[in-house]
């Protein structure tokens, strides 16, 4: 075998692995009996270690030191094609990252990431910080030995969110986010000196759980989830996840009293579902059959979720089925009415509820935390209350509680720090390929309207989906829209729909 087929053996094997464990976390969060937790952490952790023996062995390491030089990335054959120049430097990021981290580190880590997340399940159901605190103490202190491994970052912050955004620095987030604050925060000052306009108790009404669910399924299918290649069930926050691009699982959270949260979270979990399913599966394993990153995986849910599902055309296509399921709740309500209450501005406790202009307010005040507490060493136990006094400085309000203040939220229990900026990227994102599939489709807003979707997802399909990890998040932008990232398109977009909905000068 050459050392091109042994490292995609290396990699497919590992992969196997991964989807494994995959399933076995998808289990997890959704069906596995309470008393499973224990032997659950101990099988995760023993795939996580067998998935990362896979990647830095000698078989991987030594056809890949054949090709490239492991400690610079210098190509040693120059002959090798664009296409397997960039591949094999994707191989090469990744072996250098997995080898920095000890074996022994990395089934712990996967351990304690299987056993806190059970922890915080029963810690936001019992609103109980005080139980929950050493396992987040723990996963704390992991995840800075982490970054001291790793040490990919000018500060540990760094080298945990280049995991989930390669070459992207706290500085360009505190820049980008700025950008953001100095045009967002007037904007929702305006919007709340006119609150009253947009009355949003519509929303708030009692929705049947099943009638909701089976709307939601509808707009799945809408538009384009293959459910030949994947389910959606519920859970206790809403996530997607993958063992293959033909196996694609993705949950959501019903609510009786608020019909938002969960089709904007399905059509959310929708958008993950759908980039996961639109990969090349002739590639699967390697790095050209993978998403780019957190940040433009982002960019696919929040595009179904907001500039499709919060649009006026998606309402005009989707609102006459909602109120056949809803006829009673929806009877003196149009589709107009609607639209505003369901694009309603108001700072809300839980981030994966938020509006679309007040969302990346939580997005920013858990990227400051989070860096105090890995960059500074920030104390666990004064959490609640640091946490309660950045949502007053960002949002204006206060949790009654921890289970909706500092407990409200799944990632940090199993150690995705440097995780959350990829939201509001994601954002950033959004807009900008939105802009220019606007510009490529002819009459795209009809096209939604009649609820044609097919040619949105078939463009995304093309220029996104299909890349891998082809190219990197800003190369693409870059490569696609013609303009660097950038929030002016985001701001600009946000303006123009709130301006018109809540009719300011």
């Amino acid at each position: 075998m050459s050392a091109q087929d042994i490292i995609l053996k290396e990699l497919l094997d590992a992969s196997h692995l991964q989807g494994i464990e995959a399933l076995l976390s998808w289990d997890q969060e959704t069906y596995m009996p309470e008393g499973a937790g224990a032997a659950r952490a101990e099988q995760i952790a023993y795939i996580t270690g067998l998935m990362h023996a896979k990647l830095v062995g000698e078989p991987l390491k030594n056809a890949l030191e054949e090709l490239i030089d492991l400690e610079t990335g210098e190509l040693r054959i120059m002959t090798l094609k664009e296409r397997e120049t960039r591949q094999l430097k994707e191989i090469w990021r990744d072996y250098r990252q997995q080898a920095t981290l000890p074996a022994e580190f990395v089934t712990e880590l996967a351990r304690h990431a299987s056993v806190s997340q059970q922890a915080w399940t029963r810690a936001r159901k019992d609103n109980d910080f005080a139980f929950y605190k050493p396992f987040l103490t723990k996963m704390v202190q992991m995840q800075q030995e982490k970054a001291k491994y790793l040490a990919t970052g000018t500060t540990a912050y760094d080298s945990l969110l280049d995991q989930f955004e390669p070459d992207m620095t706290s500085e360009k987030v505190s820049k980008l986010f700025k950008e953001i604050r100095v045009r967002l925060v007037p904007l929702i000052k305006n919007i709340s000196e006119v609150k009253h306009r947009v009355n949003g108790s519509v929303i708030s009404k009692d929705y049947d759980t099943d009638k909701q669910w089976a709307f939601g399924m509808d707009m799945l299918k809408a538009i384009g989830f293959d459910l030949k290649t994947g389910r959606q069930d519920r859970s206790a926050h809403p996530f997607t996840t993958s063992t293959h691009p033909t196996d694609v699982r993705t949950t959501t959270r019903l609510q009786e009293n608020d019909l938002k949260a969960a089709l904007l979270g399905t059509l959310h979990e929708g958008g993950h579902a759908l980039y996961e399913q639109g990969l090349p599966v002739a590639e699967y394993g390697n790095p050209l059959g993978q998403t780019i990153s957190l940040g433009i995986h982002e960019s696919q849910s929040r595009l179904w979720e907001n500039l499709v599902g919060l649009s006026t055309p998606f309402w005009r296509f989707a609102y006459p089925k909602l109120q056949a399921k809803f006829p009673e709740q929806l009877r003196n309500t149009d589709q107009e009415q609607f639209h505003a209450a369901i694009n309603r501005v108001r700072p809300s406790m839980i981030r994966v509820e938020a509006d679309e202009a007040t969302y990346n307010l939580h997005i920013m005040l858990r990227f400051e935390i989070e860096k105090m507490l890995i960059n500074e060493n920030f104390p666990v136990e004064e959490l609640p209350q640091l946490w309660n006094e950045k949502m007053e400085e960002y949002l204006g309000i206060q949790p009654a509680n921890d289970a909706e203040g500092v407990l409200q939220d799944v990632h940090w229990s199993f150690g995705a720090f440097g995780y959350f900026p990829t939201y509001t990227l994601g954002n950033l994102y959004s807009v900008q390929f939105f802009n220019q599939a606007r510009k490529d489709i002819t009459g795209l807003n009809e096209l939604l309207a009649r609820g044609d979707f097919a040619e949105l997802l078939k463009w995304l399909r093309e220029n996104i989906h299909s890349k891998g990890r082809g190219r990197k998040a800003e190369e693409l932008v870059q490569e696609l829209t013609g303009e660097e990232l950038s929030a002016q398109p985001f701001m600009e977009y946000l303006e123009e729909k709130y301006k018109r909905i809540y009719s300011l000068s």
